[in-house]
């Protein structure tokens, strides 16, 4: 896990921040990543800057954005005695168009029993599952990245040729502990 500098009422803090190549290569992909630049918050266009630039669950974003619910179709997820992971694609509820990709790692330790449970069902997406249990919860974006989609990517957002998109690293602090990592990718968006 790196770290980057935060700034709270003008003091700098240190907090976790997930790697882009560590995060995606907790599930092997015989492609390897997908190539991706880090770029400022600044610089990434619309409608990603509206999808990407916040301090919200990507769920209720996406939600928003699409004007429909969202499922999780969970593509692989490995757990142990305290962290579970899982790659995932958030597809809308309508169509089943995929929206987005994402990889996200957890420490269990930090999580109740309940929510624990909820996370591992792997029915519901995570933002949902901490929304609907009232865990205290701050998203905290920690980088924003360029990608160009591998052929597991395309065929993952139904591509014919690789199309750039935008995506983010994050950290989700849970009751005030850096609990979650996230990595979220989104679809290609046309025509909005």
């Amino acid at each position: 896990m790196m770290t980057f500098l935060a700034r709270n009422g003008g003091t700098p803090t240190l907090l976790p921040s997930p790697d882009y190549a560590e995060l995606y290569g907790l599930f092997p992909d015989p492609e390897g990543a997908p190539e991706a630049e880090l770029v400022p918050g600044a610089a990434v266009p619309e409608p990603y800057h509206g999808l990407l630039v916040h301090t919200h669950h990507m769920t209720v974003t996406v939600e928003r954005f699409y004007g429909q619910s969202v499922d999780v179709r969970v593509l692989d997820s490995c757990l142990n005695d305290r962290e579970y992971a899982r790659k995932i694609l958030l597809a809308l509820s309508g169509s089943g168009a995929v929206v987005q990709f994402g990889v996200v790692q957890l420490d269990l330790d930090l999580l109740s029993p309940v929510v624990r449970e909820q996370i591992i069902e792997q029915k519901t997406p995570l933002g949902r599952v901490l929304i609907q249990n009232h865990v205290f919860r701050r998203v905290q974006p920690a980088a924003y990245l360029k990608v160009m989609p591998n052929r597991s990517m395309c065929g993952w957002f139904g591509l014919t040729e690789p199309e750039e998109t935008y995506g983010r690293l994050g950290v989700i602090f849970c009751d005030g502990k850096p609990a979650i990592e996230v990595l979220e990718v989104m679809a290609p968006v046309r025509g909005r």
